[in-house]
C-alpha cells in the first residue's frame, strides 16, 4: 500500500516498475467480528447505494449531474469535492443496435456510446478524475502524450479549471478533428517526430524533471473514472450485466477500468455476475492479441504499431498486464481486426444512425468473430464499447465511402460487403427528374 502523496511521477513502482492501482482497504478490512468469532467486513449497502445514485438525476448540483461523480461513494479519491473539475460527462446512451441484431442473428446486442460525452470520446470519464486530483493537488501545469482524444480531454478539463496544459503527439499521425480541439482548448502542443510510444518516452522525462502531472492512462486516478461507464451500463440493465462487454484495445487502459469497475461492484454486492470482457486491437497495432497467442499473456513484446484507427495505433501499452488480469478473471478473451473489417464495421454502425470513430468499430468485428467461433450464443446479451464519437476522424468516414480509404489488397474478400455500405454523393444536374431518378434507384 503507498500513500497519495508517496506516488512518483510516473505512477510506476520504483521495486517492480509495475503501475500502480488505486484500492479502497475499507471495502476489504476487517471490522469486529461475528458469531463464533469470524471476521466480517462493514461494507456499503448495495440496495441504498442503487437508490441514492438514481435519485441524483434529478439533482442540479454540478457533481450529481456527472455520470462520474454521480457514483462518487465508489471514487472516494478527493479530499474535498469542492475540487471536482466537472463537465458534465457521463450518463451516456446505451443503443439498442436493431440492424446489428439482423446482421449477426443475435437479438440482445447493445452499444454502450461512450462518444457522446463533452469532447466527444470516453477519456472524459477518467480525466475530469484524474484533473480533479491534480488541481487538488495544486499543480498549474498538466500534461500528456496523445493520439487525439486524450489531448482533447485534457485540455478541455484544464481549461476548464485554469490550468495549464501541454500535449505532445507524434507528427503526422493524428486525426486533425480531435488535434482541433486540443488548440482550441488552449493547450501548448508539440508535434514530435516520432510515434505515440516515443512521446510518451520523451513526457516521462519533462515530468520527472518539471513540476507536471501526467495525465495519460498510467495515471491510476484515471482509471478510476473510467470505471464509471460500467456502472451506468449495470444500472441502464437495472443490474443485470450483461453476458459480455466487448472493448477496443490501444493503451488498455479502458478494458482494465471497466473490469476492475465490474469486479468492486461483484465484491460490494452490487452485482452477482461478471460479465465476460473481450479487448479487440486493430491488426497493425496488436502486441496484446500476440502476446496471448504466443505467452497466454505473460510476456508482451512491442510492435511497430500501424493502423488508421488512430486512437487505438499503439505497440506499447502501458496497461497490459492489467487488461491480462481483466481478461483472464472475467473469462473473456482478446481478438484483432484487419484494415478492412474496422472500416466496414463502421459502416454497419453508421448504418445504425448513431456512428462512431474507427477504434471503436473493432468491437463489432470481435462480435462477428466471437459469434463465429461459438463463443457467443444468439441469445447472448452483448454490449459493445463505443469510445469516440463518428466526427472525431470525418476524413476516414469520407474516404471509405468514397472508396480511397482501403487499397484493394487490403479489401480482399470483403468487396461485395464494403462496396454495399458504401453512400457517396452524386453529382447531377439542378433537374427535379434527375433526382427522382436516382430516388427511385434507390428505392429499388
Amino acid at each position: 500500500m503507498i500513500a497519495l502523496a508517496d506516488l512518483k511521477e510516473n505512477f510506476r513502482c520504483p521495486v517492480c516498475g509495475d503501475l500502480y492501482e488505486v484500492e479502497y482497504p475499507a471495502w476489504s478490512t476487517q471490522n469486529g467480528t461475528g458469531l463464533a468469532g469470524a471476521a466480517r467486513r462493514v461494507l456499503p449497502n448495495p440496495s441504498a447505494l442503487k437508490w441514492l445514485w438514481k435519485e441524483r438525476r434529478s439533482s442540479t448540483e454540478l457533481k450529481d449531474q456527472s455520470g462520474v461523480w454521480r457514483f462518487r461513494e465508489l471514487i472516494p479519491i478527493l479530499r474535498d469535492e469542492q475540487h471536482i473539475v466537472s463537465l458534465r460527462e457521463g450518463n451516456t446512451p446505451l443503443y439498442h443496435l436493431v440492424r446489428t441484431a439482423d446482421l449477426t442473428g443475435a437479438d440482445r446486442i447493445y452499444a454502450k456510446h461512450q462518444g457522446m460525452n463533452p469532447t466527444g470520446s470516453f477519456k472524459d470519464t477518467g480525466m475530469t478524475t484524474a484533473l480533479s486530483v491534480a488541481y487538488e493537488r495544486g499543480f498549474s501545469w498538466v500534461a500528456c502524450a496523445s493520439t487525439g482524444n486524450t489531448s482533447a480531454a485534457m485540455a478541455a478539463y484544464a481549461a476548464r479549471a485554469g490550468m495549464r496544459s501541454l500535449v505532445l503527439i507524434p507528427e503526422g499521425k493524428i486525426a486533425w478533428g480531435k488535434l482541433s480541439q486540443a488548440l482550441d482548448y488552449g493547450a501548448l502542443t508539440i508535434q514530435l517526430k516520432t510515434d505515440f510510444d516515443g512521446c510518451v518516452r520523451v513526457l516521462t522525462e519533462v515530468v520527472r524533471r518539471a513540476p507536471v502531472y501526467l495525465l495519460n492512462s498510467v495515471n491510476p486516478y484515471r482509471l478510476e473514472g473510467q470505471k464509471t461507464p460500467a456502472l451506468e451500463i449495470a444500472e441502464q440493465m437495472n443490474w443485470e450485466v450483461p453476458d459480455h462487454l466487448i472493448v477496443p484495445g490501444g493503451n488498455l487502459a479502458n478494458g482494465s477500468a471497466l473490469g476492475k469497475a465490474f469486479l468492486e461492484m461483484k465484491q460490494l454486492g452490487l452485482i452477482d455476475r461478471l460479465p465476460r470482457i473481450t479487448i479487440v486491437q486493430a491488426e497493425g497495432a496488436n502486441p496484446l492479441y500476440r502476446a496471448m497467442q504466443e505467452s497466454s499473456g505473460e510476456k508482451l513484446v512491442p510492435v511497430e504499431a500501424n493502423t488508421r484507427a488512430s486512437a487505438i495505433r499503439i505497440g506499447n501499452p502501458a496497461s497490459w498486464k492489467k487488461a491480462v488480469k481483466v481478461v483472464r478473471a472475467t473469462g473473456g478473451w482478446v481478438e484483432q481486426a484487419s484494415e478492412a473489417e474496422i472500416a466496414l464495421a463502421k459502416a454497419e454502425i453508421g448504418a445504425e444512425g448513431i456512428g462512431c470513430e474507427p477504434a471503436s468499430a473493432v468491437t463489432l468485428v470481435g462480435l462477428k468473430k466471437l459469434m463465429a467461433a461459438g463463443r457467443i450464443g444468439i441469445h447472448e446479451s452483448v454490449v459493445l464499447l463505443l469510445t469516440g464519437h463518428t466526427l472525431k476522424d470525418s476524413d476516414y468516414t469520407i474516404n471509405y465511402h468514397r472508396g480511397t480509404l482501403l487499397r484493394d489488397e487490403e479489401i480482399g474478400a470483403l468487396g461485395r460487403e464494403i462496396e454495399f455500405t458504401r453512400r457517396n454523393t452524386i453529382e447531377l444536374e439542378a433537374d427535379a427528374d434527375a433526382v427522382l431518378r436516382e430516388l427511385e434507384k434507390a428505392a429499388q
